[in-house]
């Protein structure tokens, strides 16, 4: 099976490369390993939507993959999401994008802008509609992405975007992966370790190192059942 695991960051999915065999670097961004009975493809393209949308249409460009898997770290607005657990984001939207009218903030679908695409939206949501059908990931706990250019760590603007769009968790790459694979017809998953609390920047609530290591944990489960 020809995998395709996308990641921000080499710290994100570092722990989990020890496991696969490393055959070759074809650019920067992209690694090839074997697993099994697996092909892997790793991309790292960097922190944001602008370098995972340019990085993840040139490497769907060069070859067909039967699943595609975005692996890394999310803040969570949801008290019932704790710290270090790993989640199955399984809808996504670009939570900015849009214009402010005074104190409230237009979608594309309140301006008429948004135009038909080759999947259904929900309110201007993604909704996974060919999520990879994997036993381990349907154990986790399945939740409402956004996806951000500058993360929450204000009061007010945390209340608005939870009254808004009532997201349980928020990265700033989920979007433009699901977007891609959902018009590329590709089978994905979006599964995400929480770090931290939506909250104002304290870094000292943050557990990175949990998260890294239960990411770890969950996402060579799903490869190894693949």
């Amino acid at each position: 099976m020809n995998v395709l695991l996308v990641s921000a960051t080499y710290l994100e999915i570092e722990p989990l490369l020890t496991h696969f065999k490393f055959i070759k670097q074809s650019n920067q961004k992209l690694r090839h390993y074997e697993f099994k009975n697996h092909n892997i493809d790793v991309l790292i393209p960097g922190v944001g939507m602008t370098f995972t949308a340019y990085w993840l249409g040139k490497t769907l460009t060069s070859k067909m993959y039967d699943v595609a898997i975005n692996v890394g770290l999310a803040g969570t607005f949801d008290n019932t999401v704790k710290i270090g657990e790993v989640v199955n984001v399984i809808s996504d939207r670009i939570s900015e994008l849009g214009a402010e009218d005074g104190e409230r903030f237009l979608s594309l679908i309140d301006m008429d802008l948004l135009q038909d695409e080759d999947f259904e939206l929900q309110n201007g949501e993604m909704i996974n509609t060919i999520p990879v059908e994997n036993r381990y990931s349907e154990m986790l706990k399945r939740v409402k992405g956004i996806t951000v250019n500058t993360t929450h760590g204000d009061e007010t603007s945390i209340e608005k975007v939870k009254n808004l769009f009532q997201p349980q968790v928020e990265s700033m790459e989920g979007a433009a992966f699901l977007y891609a694979c959902l018009l590329e017809g590709i089978s994905c998953l979006q599964i995400r370790a929480i770090s931290n609390k939506v909250e104002r920047r304290n870094k000292d609530n943050w557990d990175i190192k949990l998260a890294v290591k239960n990411l770890t944990e969950k996402s060579l489960e799903i490869i190894k059942t693949l």
